[in-house]
């Protein structure tokens, strides 16, 4: 263990590259765990799009229902699995919205494809047949057409600020290891734990 860095975000980025380089598809993706007031969880994939210091960054439908639930209870939970490396991460902490320029700034970014779909879909809403959703990807279309996408008033971006990181390592007679590190009033502290 005194080979692993005091920091987590130093750990997960030497990870994070590995894992861009050799997972067949998409290395952030992520899972997220969400709850309602009532703590009835729901877990989906997502893509992290951002990291640094302040914690770990993807953009949605806020009134989804992962938007909703984020509003109800703003705490999360995150796991990474890169199966070729045999490796995960497990991030849990507080979850707070991104400024409106961060978020302006990512938009901007997005294939003008992606932009039109955040106007089109009334995320995790009923849709009763599919030539809804293309009929107001056309309205879109057209009435964006020769200009720029505006990001919605509904679309932005979370970051889960960790208070706890976990790196996993799957090993033989699955004796695997497990690094934690927590965050604390003084800062960052690793432990293990049995597996």
């Amino acid at each position: 263990m005194t080979s692993l860095p005091h920091d987590p975000f130093d750990l997960f980025a030497r990870w994070f590259e590995e894992a861009s380089a050799s997972e067949p598809n998409d290395a952030n993706a992520m899972s997220l765990a969400t709850a309602d007031a009532d703590g009835r969880p729901s877990v989906r994939i997502v893509l992290l799009k951002d990291v640094d210091p302040r914690g770990f960054t993807f953009y949605t439908n806020t009134l989804s229902r992962k938007g909703r639930e984020l509003a109800a209870n703003p705490q999360a939970h995150l796991n990474f699995h890169w199966k070729s490396l045999r490796r995960q991460v497990r991030i849990d902490g507080a979850v707070e919205p991104v400024t409106p320029a961060e978020a302006d700034a990512y938009f901007a970014v997005r294939p003008r494809a992606s932009q039109i779909g955040a106007w089109a879909s009334f995320q995790s809403e009923p849709l009763d047949d599919r030539a809804t959703l293309e009929a107001r990807v056309g309205e879109f279309t057209a009435k964006y057409e020769g200009g720029d996408v505006p990001r919605p008033p509904h679309w932005s971006g979370y970051r889960v600020v960790p208070a706890r990181m976990e790196f996993w390592v799957d090993r033989r007679d699955r004796l695997h290891e497990r690094t934690i590190y927590d965050c604390g009033s003084s800062g960052w502290t690793r432990s293990m734990q049995y597996p």
